[in-house]
């Protein structure tokens, strides 16, 4: 995006309300990190559904979460042929494998492979960096009211939003 069309976008359209302004960009800022994420995915011999579920298994990852088929499949929004075939995928480019759970062996868990993150980190990395220090420039004030807008956000985006 150029600069005359980033500003251009953060200008409020005549009689538009100032709020939807912000709609504007959080809409811009999903757009470009899709158009990344496709881009990944086309690097790397990947569909754009690929690169989503393996965010959703770091996710889950990060939270503790037991990182399952049903789990990924409820996520992405797809059935249960569909999530069999994604994973079936994503085990065959050697990014995910399928492992016993410790705590019962009948459930089967989902792991990102070491090569899948250090592909992720290489293309995402610079753009999480420029993120950070974004993020160093506010104050833990202005910083919280981000966290606020868009914890709030998400929850209208969320898939139980919908019900």
């Amino acid at each position: 995006m150029s600069q005359d069309q980033e500003a251009e976008s953060r200008a409020p359209g005549p009689g538009e309300p100032e709020n939807l302004q912000l709609v504007h960009l959080l809409r811009a800022v999903t757009v470009e990190f899709g158009l990344r994420q496709a881009q990944f995915a086309a690097r790397n011999g990947m569909h754009p559904t690929d690169v989503r579920a393996l965010i959703c298994l770091l996710d889950a990852a990060r939270a503790g979460e037991a990182a399952t088929a049903g789990l990924l499949g409820t996520r992405l929004g797809l059935n249960s042929a569909g999530t069999t075939a994604l994973i079936d995928r994503l085990e065959r480019l050697g990014h995910v494998v399928r492992v016993r759970d410790d705590r019962d062996r009948r459930r089967v868990l989902l792991r990102v492979e070491p090569e899948a993150i250090r592909l992720g980190r290489e293309f995402f990395g610079p753009l999480i960096d420029g993120v950070l220090a974004v993020l160093d420039s506010f104050d833990p004030t202005e910083r919280d009211t981000v966290r606020r807008f868009l914890t709030a956000t998400h929850t209208v985006f969320a898939p139980e939003a919908e019900a």
